[in-house]
């Protein structure tokens, strides 16, 4: 039987893989509309209104005396709104692969707040992420340093992320707690940006009227791909090391690469392809060296009750 751990690892590649086309539906929002940061408010409101019976019936999670479990809340939920804002304001890759410095932060917070090693396989994916950002941005170009609004908010949604991961992994809370926190924190963190951004002339206010046409693809995008993927998201940082879920939810960075260059016209060659490939086995390393250590302690024990 696998592990929870396994499982996690398992999630959390899923949830890399699907909010690696995430930004397709957010620029579709902006093109009816919902420009800048209106499109994240639409893309979180939707799935929390089909979590609110969950949410109502576990109200009891987020009455006062909750502190610590509503800030590890709030920050998952902010940083996906400050990486979904990012996306709205740079470059699909430029966003993704700034908020993917996050394994960095990940492994550092975790070896100083709770003492956890860093492993020479976890060094071994940081030094392959990061040549992968680096062919990507191009070694000629250097580090991906933030150059607009959009990636400053990416690389800050990566370290709030990182944050909220330990936080999570350190809480002794129900994933499903988290997941709802999730999208309540996340909603409203939206909203209060998209104020932000209205007031200051960066996201012009909507024509709600619009919103009835959208209805026939809003709704199952909901309910089949931001609630599963967002819970998700989740439940990895309630098992794992933070680095390690930056590391596996790296998958982003390829399916967005890809996806980025097929149908928003950014470039994609043979750099783009090694930094996919360089990225990819950053986030497999560790689970295919547990998996392989596993199987060989398997056939040890085997082989010893042979003897």
């Amino acid at each position: 039987m696998a592990s929870k751990e396994n499982i996690a690892k398992l999630v959390s590649i899923y949830a890399g893989l699907v909010f690696g086309i995430f930004w397709i539906p957010l620029r579709a929002l902006g093109e009816a509309g919902f420009s800048g940061a209106w499109s994240p408010v639409m893309l979180n409101s939707f799935p929390l209104t089909f979590v609110c019976p969950l949410l109502i019936y576990r109200w009891r999670v987020f009455v006062p005396g909750r502190l610590r479990f509503h800030i590890g809340g709030f920050f998952a939920g902010f940083s996906f709104v400050l990486y979904a804002n990012s996306l709205m304001y740079t470059e699909v890759v430029r966003s993704t692969l700034l908020f993917y410095l996050m394994p960095i932060w990940g492994f550092l917070l975790a070896r100083i707040v709770v003492g956890q090693i860093i492993t020479p396989v976890r060094w071994l994916s940081m030094a392959l992420g990061l040549g992968g950002i680096l062919i990507i941005f191009g070694v000629d170009v250097g580090l991906p340093l933030p150059r607009n609004i959009g990636d400053w908010m990416a690389l800050g949604s990566g370290l709030v992320c990182a944050v909220a991961s330990l936080m999570m992994l350190t809480d002794n809370e129900d994933a499903i707690n988290y997941g709802l926190a999730f999208f309540l924190w996340g909603t409203l963190g939206a909203a209060l940006m998209a104020y932000v951004a209205s007031i200051h002339g960066l996201a012009p206010v909507p024509n709600w009227s619009t919103v009835a046409r959208m209805l026939p693809w809003l709704i199952p995008l909901a309910i089949l791909v931001v609630i599963p993927a967002g819970f998700a998201a989740v439940y990895g940082p309630t098992q794992l090391n933070p680095g390690i879920v930056g590391l596996l939810f790296m998958t982003e960075i390829s399916v967005a690469t890809v996806t980025a260059a097929l149908f928003a016209g950014e470039p994609f060659g043979i750099r783009e392809l090694l930094g996919i490939i360089l990225i990819s086995l950053a986030g497999l390393a560790e689970p295919l060296f547990d998996f392989i250590h596993s199987r060989n302690r398997g056939i040890k024990n085997d082989l010893h009750r042979i003897h």
